[in-house]
């Protein structure tokens, strides 16, 4: 990635649990980080020459796919360089002085909300309230000062915006992970890249995807996630957002690929980069 200054676009702000993702994937290299309210802003950044990079969350280990990120990335025409793991250790935030008696109102992303569920299952009376994200929420809560306002955020984000922990680890999964996926204009294929995604389509037909997912067992490549997403003008009929361990340099991947190609109505790569597993084994 050279040594000149980069671009970052990021999505959140300040303490997100994506700022956490481009800082373990860029390290110590100077840049320019442009924060967005938006994933599509993210996206829409890096092609259109704005950011050199971007980082938008795309799979949490409790609640899932984050499906808007898989048709975004496909949609701007970006690509998939890399991949980052965040642990999520949601805390909520209040006003220095305020106590959990105060709350009335909390502000969280809709993700923040859903890997807390469970907490708020006891705190019926609250109202819960959308916001941009996490950071964006205690960012919120501070600003405007309110004692009956909370976030569900992180710890980092409580300390850069002088927020109080009112309840600690609020969400139900205490092995909450956040997967993060690193994106540019282009293809990137390092020589440790282990990993690629692809979306296809097939024939709408009995058995189409059954044969097409086939060949990846028999070609020995480890297919890691699978996440489905309607074709706009197509009722009932789905791309297939592929995850699966290999090489495109490797010359018997590349058959199984094409094969693969050759079976499916749309068939796209949109990446070949570094595990995180990969990268912490190394």
């Amino acid at each position: 990635m050279g040594n000149k200054k980069l671009r970052v676009a990021c999505y959140g702000a300040r303490g997100a649990y994506t700022y956490e993702a481009m800082e373990k994937q860029f390290g110590n290299r100077e840049k320019e980080v442009i924060f967005c309210p938006l994933f599509e802003d993210v996206v829409k950044a890096v092609r259109e020459g704005q950011a050199d990079y971007g980082v938008v969350p795309m799979e949490n280990s409790s609640t899932g796919g984050i499906t808007e990120v898989y048709d975004l990335i496909q949609h701007y025409d970006c690509a998939i360089v890399g991949e980052q793991m965040v642990k999520i250790e949601h805390v909520l935030l209040g006003v220095p002085g305020a106590t959990l008696d105060d709350i009335d109102t909390v502000y969280s992303h809709p993700q923040g909300f859903a890997q807390c569920r469970e907490f708020f299952m006891e705190k019926r009376n609250w109202k819960q309230q959308p916001y941009f994200s996490t950071a964006q929420s205690a960012e919120k809560v501070a600003r405007e000062g309110k004692k009956n306002q909370a976030a569900v955020a992180s710890r980092t984000a409580g300390r850069l915006y002088g927020l109080q922990v009112l309840k600690d680890a609020i969400a139900f999964n205490s092995s909450n992970y956040t997967r993060f996926f690193i994106i540019g204009p282009a293809m990137e294929i390092a020589d440790d890249a282990d990993k690629i995604t692809l979306v296809l389509s097939v024939r709408h037909e009995s058995g189409a995807l059954y044969h097409v997912l086939g060949y990846f067992f028999y070609g020995g490549m480890n297919m890691t996630h699978l996440e489905s997403r309607p074709i706009k003008g197509k009722p009932f009929e789905y791309f297939f957002h592929i995850d699966v361990m290999g090489k495109l340099r490797n010359p018997a991947n590349a058959q199984t690929l094409r094969g693969i190609e050759s079976m499916s109505t749309y068939f796209k790569i949109l990446g070949n980069y570094p595990s995180y597993t990969h990268k912490e084994e190394s």
